[in-house]
């Protein structure tokens, strides 16, 4: 969104209805900001109430720039508490700020009395079906078993409703993923697994899909879990150059540089799929030329190199990374570093590597430090050195 959204001239007449704030959620002078206002996904965007710093509304995901305005106004309206007065407008207000707050079992049910509630052409619909699908999912991850079956049954019951919209593509790959989290065992899971498949297949190559792009890549991803589900490796070989081939054509029609990286991250997993990490080493050393200070191109070399077992390269890269790089994400780059020294027979550098990646986790400070990453690093690091003595 920075690079295609943010610089829409359209939105300069906003520069004065707001603060303006950005976080990076990998600088630990940052850290408390993420204590008061934690978040499920990146990126997510809410809007605070100067008045007690409560988030009148949230989103986690990206937008368009008409969703982006669309989001703006329904922010300031819900900062000045107004509204049309219709019951669903009131119960929405109501389910938006359980929403900021993070309180899902209640702004579930909020949004779902609202959508109960709305007239035909409610203009918040499409937003609030988003909304409640999150909420549904975050329940879920909280211990409702139900939560991805009102997921999915949502997603299935709205879509023709949001057909042409930028929402469509979302409702559907949410809807999705749901079905795809279902229990193996759950009634009728292949049938709505395949279903909500068909569904996304259908909008992703629609030519005049509006959705963004990061969604549209999204829904590849989705798509290929569904025929990794299915043990299809012809299917999803297929769906991963389907992705990768959308990807290319993205970046080829990027402006400038900046927007063409925007798609390395997305680009480098669907190579690492097809098994053919070479084809993202052109586009990597390309943004580590125009972005000599950025840690992510010679990370994401670090990745490709190690899939192609090119150790010397991809101890390199990694290195170059780590001169760079800060925040939470500097333990993936030691992990890889760990793994391929492990890999070319160096035991006791992947060791020394691994342990500073672990006292680098517990360093971490509330808001940046995941105890179930120090917990993961710790195990890898106990197995490692039950391999044996390091080598002479």
């Amino acid at each position: 969104m920075r690079e295609f959204v943010f610089p829409d001239p359209s939105l300069t007449g906003r520069a004065g209805q707001f603060v303006w704030l950005a976080i990076n959620i990998e600088d630990e002078k940052n850290a408390p900001f993420l204590v008061m206002f934690p978040g499920e996904g990146v990126p997510t965007f809410a809007v605070l109430d100067p008045k007690d710093e409560s988030v009148v509304l949230r989103l986690v995901g990206s937008m368009t720039v008409p969703q982006l305005h669309a989001f703006l106004d329904n922010a300031r309206i819900a900062v000045a508490g107004g509204g049309s007065g219709r019951d669903a407008d009131a119960t929405l207000r109501t389910a938006d700020q359980h929403y900021g707050a993070r309180r899902y079992a209640e702004a579930a049910e909020a949004y779902r009395l609202a959508l109960g509630q709305a007239p035909a052409g409610w203009p918040p619909y499409a937003r609030a079906v988003e909304a409640l699908l999150f909420s549904y999912q975050q329940t879920w991850f909280r211990g409702e078993a139900a939560g991805h079956d009102r997921c999915v049954d949502l997603a299935q019951s709205v879509l023709k409703r949001l057909a042409g919209t930028p929402s469509e593509l979302a409702v559907a790959m949410t809807g999705l993923d749901c079905a795809l989290a279902l229990k193996d065992d759950a009634p009728d899971k292949a049938q709505r697994v395949a279903a909500l498949e068909g569904e996304v297949r259908r909008i992703v190559a629609d030519p005049k899909l509006t959705a963004a792009a990061d969604d549209v890549s999204g829904a590849y991803g989705s798509l290929l879990e569904a025929r990794g589900q299915a043990k299809d490796e012809a299917g999803a070989r297929r769906t991963a150059e389907e992705w990768a081939t959308y990807l290319e054509g993205a970046a080829a029609r990027a402006q400038t540089p900046g927007q063409r990286a925007v798609f390395d991250s997305h680009r480098l997993t669907a190579y690492l799929q097809l098994g053919q990490p070479g084809r993202a080493i052109p586009m990597l050393e390309a943004s580590q030329k125009d972005f000599p200070q950025d840690y992510n191109p010679p990370a994401r070399l670090a990745a490709a190199y190690q899939a192609m077992k090119e150790w010397d390269k991809a101890l390199l890269a990694a290195d170059r990374a780590l001169a760079r790089i800060y925040g939470p994400r500097k333990l993936r780059v030691l992990d890889i570093k760990a793994e391929v020294l492990k890999s070319r027979g160096d035991l006791q550098g992947a060791r020394r590597t691994l342990e500073e990646a672990v006292a680098f986790a517990e360093a971490l400070p509330p808001g940046q430090r995941s105890e179930a990453r120090v917990a993961a690093l710790r195990k890898k690091l106990e197995s490692w050195k039950e391999a044996g003595p390091p080598p002479s």
